[in-house]
């Protein structure tokens, strides 16, 4: 079992209650504060509008709120299973999860004998596509292009390693579909690895080894 480091799914489960809900609290406090200038008998009829309004932004923002908390708790979710399937890389992998780089948190960085991997996770339905390097999902593009994200984070690893551990090594930048959903199984664009879950732990041990055990664990141990 590849050794393992941090919580899985930690940051989007933090991030996602934070962004999502920090609105609504806003919205509380003014619904609170007009509530009090209510009571003393300030301004009596403006602030019974802004109260007014104030009390249908709160209902709006609770909605789209828990909405939004849901929809990170699938991504989190979707970060545990990959971790899981990272569990079968052997004993002289490494696996760090939501692993910052540079200032960019990254769902996954595996280290081992066949290299260093930023592995950006998808937890969607499917069906998942790759069409002209573009994915789809059920036949529509994403709202944002996960090749883009996935190539950015480990562009975002690399400057780490390169300035924390002097390593000019390459990152494979991998986005892997915690559904299973990807049709094409293991694809590339470009220099992006698109795969599945239950086929990514197999996909980097079949890679030929590039790292010395001694590097891989100098690395480890830096970033760790």
């Amino acid at each position: 079992m590849a050794t393992q480091h941090g919580i899985p799914g930690e940051w989007a489960r933090v991030r996602g209650t934070v962004f999502s809900l920090w609105p609504l609290f806003l919205a509380f406090t003014f619904l609170g504060a007009f509530a009090a200038a209510l009571l003393l008998g300030r301004a009596t009829f403006t602030f019974a509008v802004l109260f007014f309004v104030a009390l249908v932004s709160v209902a709006a923002l609770w909605r789209s709120g828990v909405r939004r908390v849901a929809s990170f708790f699938v991504g989190a979710r979707g970060e545990e299973r990959v971790a899981g399937a990272l569990m079968a890389l052997p004993p002289n992998f490494h696996v760090f999860h939501d692993f910052v780089a540079d200032g960019t948190p990254v769902d996954h960085v595996v280290v081992g004998p066949t290299g260093v991997y930023s592995v950006e996770t998808k937890n969607w339905r499917g069906p998942i596509t790759l069409e002209d390097d573009h994915v789809l999902v059920a036949g529509h593009l994403a709202d944002r292009s996960p090749l883009k994200q996935t190539l950015r984070e480990a562009d975002a690893v690399q400057a780490e390693l390169q300035t924390k551990a002097g390593w000019t090594g390459s990152v494979t930048p991998v986005l892997c579909f915690a559904s299973d959903a990807f049709s094409a199984g293991g694809a590339a664009s470009g220099p992006i690895r698109l795969v599945n879950a239950s086929e990514l732990s197999a996909w980097i041990r079949s890679r030929p080894e590039t790292l010395a055990s001694s590097e891989v664990d100098r690395l480890a141990k830096l970033m760790d």
